[in-house]
Formats: structure tokens, C-alpha cells, sequence
């Protein structure tokens, strides 16, 4: 391989990796698009039929993230052991059955319960004790059915990841992580635009089952176009030796041995590095799950716009427009600080997530400047998205700086457990805060608001604060680059 890196490329070299990049782009907007589903159709189309309150929908969502957090770890060891491409496989062909099998749950929740039709579930009367059996019935099956989702889902990023880091070298891998990473806030775009007007016209059911749908093709397309660049027929050797530029100087050993030999996962929690990742994870990852699955929610609750009215869409729409755009130029920042400034990729990541990390403070004013129009909390909440996109896009990129290519995935998995974690508590805990807050009414108040606009402002607050705490956790830990060594 060595050999290879010395040659002069004659030719110019393809761009194979962006094309590997737009499959990443396109599972992840899949992924989020399957995600959004639930957030966009059950306040105004599921929880009608099935009696649920903000407790039931922040109980499934909580326990999604807790379900993913926990199966996250093996997802990324599942990844690092079957490799890229059957690895990426497997996992969308698990989430995209899941997806559809939502679209079963009312019809298992009529038979199971002994009603005969949607109308008589809706006709059931509100906290009678046939109103508590449907409810418990439905909130189970959709437990269920977002368990498997996780599984299949958990294993999104940590392949993802993996692959970035054997198709770009490491001042491009921040780069295309914003790109892939912003298919999760494309997935948001594009979900109240098409989501809800699918659920109006055939039914929430359908909602599921054709958006799931989408999963199968991408697996097709992925099949034919995936190999590692050493052995694709698409990657020239000028491009091939623009991706393996990090590995000159190394010895063939040492570059077969970051490429195959896996660090044991306990091993791996030795490690301020691993530390870092999950304690960047830990501290952020709730916050932008928080933001998917409530911001629908909020804009009906706080200003009477349902997901499939034209001014909820539109509100929806702006605030990821602003997601999408503002990750990815946040994605090309630290390839600046390395290339002009000439700072190793560690610190030129870790100053640009720091500058991102102020960026969610402005979710304080989302509530305060709401009071005038929902588009200041659509423009708010959508900076503070976008902040956390960037953010994350260089959190992942900092694995693939310092450990070897063959642990990647495991490192994400292990911090994607702790984001899990964290996104458990802040959505479980949002719906609880929100019933009570409203059950409480003008005696439940919070930095000038009462009632349920008070639980929206704490839960902001804490999200506006997630990210300097985490990139000062993070510096402690790991204050320099230091690359991990396989002994």
C-alpha cells in the first residue's frame, strides 16, 4: 500500500466519495423521515383515536431513546464486525419494517380491545376505563413497534461514521459528516410537508408504511455502489491516494492493523478519548431529539397551527430550512482552521464546537419572543438546531481522528448509548413536566410564564446551556490530540 501512496496519480482523480457521501445523506434523511412520522401525525391524527395525553407520547418517545441508547453499543460493534456495507444493510432493512409496521397498530388496537372501527375508537368516551384499556393497548403497540425501529436505526450513525472515515482523509471528514449528518434535518424539512398530507389523504397508517417503504430502495442502490476504496472499480488511484494521504509514513503493518485489528470494548472505556465523545453525546443529543419530536407539538399547543395546517407546515419548513443550511457550512468551519491556520484536526474541531456551542443559548428567547409570533421560535429553535447539527457533525469527526478506523463504529455506539440516555430523560421528563405544568395552570410559573408555556421555558433553558457544558467537559478531558495506539 505504501507503494501505491508513492506513485504520482496522472490522471485526476474521480469523486467516488461523494458519491458514498450522498448514499450516507440519503439513509440518513430515510432515518429521520421514518423518525419524524410519529412526531408529525399523533397529536393531530393518532391521539383522537387512541385517547393519548403528552405523558403517553413523551412515554413512547422516552422509551425509544432509552431502547436505542441501550442497543446502540452492539449496534456499533454489529457494524465494526460485519463490516460497512452488510452492516448498513441489515440495519436499514430492520428500521424500514419497522416503520411500516406502525400502520398496524390501530388495526391491533381494535382487535385487541373488541371495537370494530376507527369511529368507535374515537366515540369511546374520554378517561372512562374502555378510554384507559385503549390507550394502554396502543401506547404498547407502538412501544413496540419503535423497540425494532431503534435496533434497525442504532445503527444508522455508527456506519455512517465508519464509512466517512474510509472515504476521507481527516481534513474532510468534518466536512462530509455536516453533509450526511444534514440529511437528519432534510428528513425534518421534508416530513410536514409530505407526512401530514399523506395521513390527511389515506390515513396516518399509510403515512408509515410509505415513507418505510423508502428504505428498501436506498438498500438496492447501496448493494451496487458500495465497496471499500481500495477494491471500487469507481475510485481511480489519483483519488485513492488523495484518500489515504493520512496514512503516509505509516508501515504496512501499522496501516493493516488500524484498519482490522478491533480494540475490546472495555478496553475502549479506559480512554479520556472515549470519555470525551460520550460526555459530548450525553450533554447534546437530548437536546436535539427534544426539538424533533416536540417542535410539531409546540407550534399546535403554543399557537393553534396543527401539522397539516398551511402556517404549521410553513413554521415547521423555516425552522429546518435554517437547520439544513447553517449545519453545513458549520461542517466546512474547522477545514478552514486546519488548512489556513495549519491546526491539527483535533483543535481545529474543537474551536469551531466551541463557537458552535453558544449558538443554542438563543432558545431562551424562543419563549419570551413568542408572545409576538411563532416565527421568532421557528427561527430560534431552528439556530439552535443548526448549532447542534455543526456541533455534531465535528463530535463525530473527532473518533475517526484519534482511534483506529476498525473501532470507529464501537466508539460511536458507546456514545450514541449515552445521547440515547440523555434523550430518554428529556422527553419522557418534557411530557410529564408538560401535563403537569398545564394541570397546574396560572400556580405552575417559570421566569414570568404559568401553565404549560412555564414547562416549555424550563425545558429551553436547559437546552441553551447543554452546549458550553459539554465542550468544557470535553476540553478537560482531552485538552490536546492524541491519537489512540493499538499495542
Amino acid at each position: 500500500m505504501n507503494e501505491t501512496l508513492g506513485l504520482t496519480a496522472t490522471t485526476q482523480k474521480t469523486n467516488w466519495r461523494w458519491m458514498i457521501c450522498s448514499m450516507l445523506f440519503f439513509a440518513t434523511t430515510i432515518n429521520y423521515l421514518d423518525r419524524q412520522v410519529l412526531s408529525l401525525t399523533w397529536k393531530d391524527f393518532i391521539a383522537p383515536e387512541f385517547h393519548w395525553s403528552d405523558s403517553n407520547y413523551g412515554t413512547i418517545t422516552g422509551f425509544f431513546s432509552l431502547f436505542y441508547a441501550i442497543v446502540s453499543v452492539f449496534a456499533g460493534r454489529f457494524i465494526d464486525w460485519m463490516g460497512s456495507k452488510k452492516g448498513y444493510l441489515w440495519a436499514i432493512f430492520i428500521w424500514s419494517i419497522a416503520a411500516c409496521l406502525h400502520g398496524l397498530c390501530g388495526w391491533a388496537t381494535m382487535k385487541i380491545s373488541g371495537l370494530h372501527s376507527i369511529e368507535a375508537l374515537r366515540m369511546v368516551e374520554s378517561g372512562s376505563a374502555l378510554a384507559l384499556t385503549v390507550s394502554s393497548i396502543s401506547v404498547w403497540l407502538f412501544l413496540s413497534c419503535r423497540a425494532l425501529l431503534a435496533v434497525g436505526e442504532s445503527g444508522n450513525f455508527p456506519a455512517a461514521v465508519k464509512v466517512t472515515a474510509q472515504y476521507f482523509p481527516k481534513k474532510d471528514r468534518a466536512f462530509a459528516t455536516s453533509i450526511f449528518n444534514s440529511g437528519a434535518s432534510v428528513g425534518a424539512l421534508a416530513a410536514p410537508l409530505c407526512i401530514p398530507v399523506l395521513a390527511k389523504m389515506w390515513g396516518w397508517e399509510m403515512a408509515f408504511v410509505i415513507i418505510g417503504a423508502l428504505g428498501f430502495i436506498w438498500m438496492g442502490f447501496w448493494n451496487a455502489m458500495y465497496s471499500m476504496p481500495e477494491k471500487s472499480k469507481f475510485v481511480n488511484e489519483a483519488e485513492l491516494q488523495y484518500i489515504l494521504q493520512d496514512e503516509k509514513g505509516e508501515s504496512e503493518a501499522e496501516i493493516m492493523e488500524e484498519e482490522t485489528k478491533t480494540i475490546p470494548f472495555w478496553r475502549c472505556l479506559g480512554f479520556r478519548q472515549t470519555w470525551a465523545f460520550i460526555a459530548g453525546k450525553a450533554l447534546t443529543d437530548g437536546v436535539w431529539w427534544f426539538l424533533l419530536f416536540w417542535a410539531p407539538a409546540y407550534f399546535s399547543d403554543q399557537f393553534g397551527y396543527a401539522s397539516y395546517t398551511p402556517m404549521g407546515q410553513a413554521l415547521i419548513f423555516t425552522l429546518y430550512l435554517i437547520v439544513t443550511v447553517l449545519s453545513i457550512i458549520g461542517g466546512y468551519l474547522p477545514k478552514v482552521f486546519i488548512d489556513k491556520m495549519g491546526m491539527n484536526p483535533y483543535a481545529g474541531r474543537m474551536r469551531a464546537m466551541l463557537i458552535f456551542a453558544f449558538v443554542p443559548i438563543l432558545a431562551l428567547f424562543a419563549q419570551p419572543l413568542g408572545v409576538y409570533s411563532p416565527w421568532w421560535p421557528a427561527i430560534i429553535i431552528g439556530l439552535a438546531g443548526a448549532g447542534h447539527q455543526a456541533w455534531s457533525a465535528n463530535l463525530y469527526s473527532t473518533i475517526g481522528d484519534m482511534f483506529p478506523t476498525s473501532t470507529v463504529a464501537s466508539i460511536v455506539g458507546v456514545g450514541t448509548m449515552a445521547g440515547g440516555i440523555s434523550s430518554y430523560i428529556i422527553n419522557h421528563g418534557a411530557g410529564v413536566l408538560f401535563d403537569y405544568s398545564t394541570e397546574m395552570g396560572e400556580s405552575f410559573s417559570f421566569l414570568g410564564f404559568t401553565g404549560k408555556p412555564a414547562g416549555y421555558m424550563i425545558v429551553f433553558s436547559l437546552c441553551a446551556v447543554s452546549y458550553l457544558t459539554a465542550w468544557v467537559v470535553m476540553k478537560l478531558l482531552v485538552p490536546r490530540y492524541k491519537k489512540i495506539s493499538i499495542d
